[in-house]
């Protein structure tokens, strides 16, 4: 079950970060320093929202 916690909490924390990758991306707003944080925002926000589901997904519930 603490797993499967884990995983939903990943897959939230991904949502976020690739709902503000996506948003900083929609305002614009030139300069390196944005497109750094696009990128890194959005490339761990794949990673805790794929993480997660994989979490969710290959978790087991125990039978007692």
């Amino acid at each position: 079950m603490e797993k499967r916690v884990l995983g939903i909490i990943l897959s939230i924390l991904g949502i976020i970060g690739l709902i503000y990758a996506g948003i900083s991306f929609m305002n614009g707003g030139a300069g390196e320093r944005n497109f750094k944080a696009i990128l890194f925002s959005g490339i761990l926000g794949g990673i805790f929202f794929f993480a997660g589901i994989a979490l969710v997904k290959n978790t087991k519930d125990k039978e007692t």
